[in-house]
């Protein structure tokens, strides 16, 4: 019975030793959606367009100077195209929030989670994350670089997995000229 006792009580130091020499120090940095910027570039056959959407909130977590996490959520009421004025901007911005595309009455968020981050060289890491858009999820994978307050990154996305298909020449024959390639590009330029 000493014996049982004795056991016990050691498997309790150890077990107390142990978790003290590896409790995490995660620390979560909030993103500044004011000055931080999400742009977007999508491709047609005939050029592209491009433009910004609002971070709504988003964070950072580190464990010591080591990314380990993020989360973010983006505003799609926000989408604008920069490269167009006057009545061309006006079509093409209220044709983005419309059901064709991100159809904003029903989704005015989409949202990003990261799963995996793995180092990727100084300052590098290769970032595997849960995107939620028009309410469906999918894996992607980008590089994100972090120096100071400061991470950028860029990402490929294809619209076609979020029930985006307007235009699309996966979906839909004889577009021609008038065809939207499924992939575009989004650049994110976050300050914490």
């Amino acid at each position: 019975m000493k014996n049982k006792f004795v056991q016990a009580a050691l498997t309790l130091v150890v077990a107390f030793g142990a978790s003290a020499f590896t409790t995490e120090n995660n620390e979560t940095k909030e993103v500044d959606v004011k000055t931080s910027k999400v742009t977007w570039k999508g491709y047609k056959v005939t050029g592209s367009h491009e433009g910004t959407i609002a971070l709504q909130k988003g964070s950072l977590i580190f464990d010591g100077d080591q990314l380990t996490g993020g989360e973010f959520v983006v505003d799609m009421t926000s989408i604008s195209s920069t490269d167009l004025e006057g009545e061309n901007k006006d079509n093409l911005d209220g044709h983005l929030k419309s059901d064709d595309f991100f159809g904003i009455g029903t989704h005015p968020t989409a949202s990003m989670a990261f799963t995996k981050v793995k180092p990727a060289g100084k300052n590098a890491y290769e970032v595997t994350a849960d995107l939620t858009v028009k309410g469906k999820t999918h894996p992607v994978t980008f590089e994100l670089s972090v120096y100071g307050n400061k991470a950028t990154g860029a990402v490929k996305i294809d619209r076609t997995k979020y029930d985006v298909r307007y235009g699309s020449g996966s979906f839909f024959d004889n577009l021609g000229d008038k065809t939207i390639y499924d992939e575009f590009d989004l650049v994110v330029d976050l300050n914490f």
